[in-house]
C-alpha cells in the first residue's frame, strides 16, 4: 500500500474513531440531563451566587475565645520551590458545621451526612430588629408562624436560618458577647422553635450567623442536644443573610468529609 493510501486510512480510522466518541458522550450527556431535570435541586433558575462563608483566621471569634486555627509553615517558595502549612483547627471554628454526631454518642459524622441534604431550599428569619435591643434575642415558634404566614410552607430539606445580624459583629467582642463573669450574650433558636421545625416541617438543616444554635447564655445546649441527636445537622457563623431573600433561595452547603468528625468549617453559597 502506498504512503499517501496508508496516511488515508488512518484519517479515516480516525475521524470514524471521533465521531463514534462525540455520539457516546453526546448521549451520555443527554441521559445525564435527563437524570438531573427529573430531578431539581434549585427552587428555580439561578441568576445571582453569594457567599455565606466568613473569611477563616487565627483573628475570628471562637466560642471558648481561643484561636481555632493555628499555621505550621512546612514547605517555603524560597526554600522549598513551594509554599505548604501544617494546620491545626478546632472543628467548631468560623462558618462550620455541627454534625448529629456532635451531640449524640453514635450520631452521623460530618461525613456521614447525606449529600442530598446538603443542597437546602434556603428560609431566612429575621430577629434583627428585636437583636438589636435584646442581644438574647431567641427565634420563637411563633417567628416561624409568621414565616409560614408571608411565605408557605417550609420546603421539604430546608435549611432555617436566623438574621439576627450578628455577622457584622465579627470583628469586635461584641460578637461573643462575654460579660464580666465570662457569660456570652448572642442570638440563637428556641427549643420549642426546633421542635416544632422537627414535628412540623421537613427541615434538615438550622443555621444561625452566632457562635451557637443556642443562644449565649443558655445554660443546657437545649437545642444541640434535641436538633442534632434527630438526625440533622446545624450551621454557625454564617454570612451574608441580607444579600439573599427570605425565600426562594438554594443553599449549597460544602460540608468537609472528615472520617468520625464531630463537624469542620464548611464554604457554603446561596444561589437565587
Amino acid at each position: 500500500m502506498c504512503d499517501a493510501c496508508v496516511i488515508n486510512a488512518v484519517k479515516d480510522r480516525m475521524l470514524s474513531r471521533r465521531n463514534f466518541f462525540t455520539a457516546t458522550a453526546g448521549a451520555g450527556a443527554a441521559a445525564t440531563f435527563a437524570a438531573t431535570a427529573a430531578r431539581p435541586v434549585l427552587a428555580h433558575e439561578a441568576t445571582s451566587v453569594t457567599d455565606m462563608t466568613h473569611e477563616l483566621s487565627e483573628d475570628f471569634p471562637t466560642f471558648g475565645g481561643t484561636p481555632g486555627i493555628a499555621y505550621d509553615k512546612a514547605f517555603d517558595i524560597g526554600s522549598d520551590g513551594y509554599n505548604l502549612y501544617n494546620l491545626t483547627i478546632n472543628e467548631h471554628t468560623g462558618t462550620h458545621i455541627d454534625a448529629p454526631l456532635h451531640f449524640s454518642e453514635d450520631g452521623q459524622s460530618v461525613a456521614e451526612i447525606p449529600v442530598e441534604n446538603l443542597v437546602c431550599p434556603l428560609c431566612v428569619i429575621h430577629i434583627h430588629e428585636r437583636a438589636a435591643d435584646n442581644p438574647d434575642a431567641q427565634v420563637t415558634p411563633d417567628d416561624i408562624r409568621a414565616w409560614i404566614d408571608a411565605n408557605g410552607p417550609i420546603p421539604d430539606g430546608a435549611c432555617v436560618a436566623m438574621h439576627s445580624g450578628w455577622d457584622a459583629k465579627t470583628g469586635s467582642d461584641a460578637f461573643r458577647g462575654a460579660d464580666a463573669d465570662g457569660t456570652l450574650h448572642f442570638p440563637g433558636f428556641h427549643v420549642e422553635a426546633t421542635d416544632m421545625l422537627m414535628e412540623e416541617t421537613g427541615a434538615v438543616a438550622i443555621a444561625v450567623d452566632t457562635l451557637s444554635l443556642d443562644h449565649g447564655p443558655s445554660p443546657d445546649f437545649a437545642v444541640h442536644y434535641s436538633w442534632l441527636p434527630s438526625g440533622r445537622y446545624g450551621i454557625e457563623a454564617i454570612a451574608g443573610l441580607t444579600q439573599v431573600p427570605v425565600a426562594g433561595a438554594t443553599l449549597i452547603v460544602g460540608a468537609p468529609k472528615t472520617r468520625g468528625g464531630t463537624g469542620g468549617p464548611a464554604r457554603i453559597f446561596a444561589m437565587a
